[in-house]
């Protein structure tokens, strides 16, 4: 079970087209700037933290030399359940929409928020779900039991 997933966008494409959609509402269409300096560098606090757990959850993958690869969950030769993977399945996406996040505060306009929802929906539909399907598929029983104990985003 080596195949891709049905998806084509790699999981970083995402969020870096979602920050540039915050990006462009906060310019052209700010309803309303809630904070201001030095307040807003709390937002890049949580941007460096959030990347810093994403690279802790990529280690982990390095670490048994199976593959980080979001396309090719069936290339996988261990499920990965230590680290930040004992309280969520997808840290990797949940730091991802902390960094989204972060970057809200940063740019300090509301109007941003609005498309965290967006990005939420539709990771879980166009990556979460298909993967964890191939998970699966792939891992059987070992898959279905972590999947059970461990939620997930929190």
């Amino acid at each position: 079970m080596r195949n891709r997933l049905k998806t084509l966008i790699p999981p970083p494409v995402y969020l870096l087209s979602f920050a540039a959609l915050m990006w462009l509402m906060s310019t052209y269409v700010p309803l309303y700037h809630w904070l201001d300096m030095p307040w807003r560098y709390a937002g890049l606090l949580l941007i460096f933290l959030a990347g810093l757990s994403d690279l802790w959850s990529l280690s982990l993958f390095l670490k048994l030399h199976t593959t980080p690869n979001p396309m090719r969950p069936g290339a996988a030769t261990h499920l990965v359940t230590t680290g930040l993977y004992r309280y969520s399945r997808n840290p990797m996406y949940l730091g991802m929409l902390v960094m989204l996040i972060g970057w809200w505060i940063w740019l300090g306009s509301l109007t941003p928020v609005l498309l965290l929802p967006v990005f939420i929906y539709l990771l879980v539909k166009m990556q979460v779900e298909p993967e964890e399907e191939a998970l699966e598929a792939h891992f059987g029983d070992r898959y279905r039991e972590y999947k059970s104990s461990v939620r997930r985003w929190l």
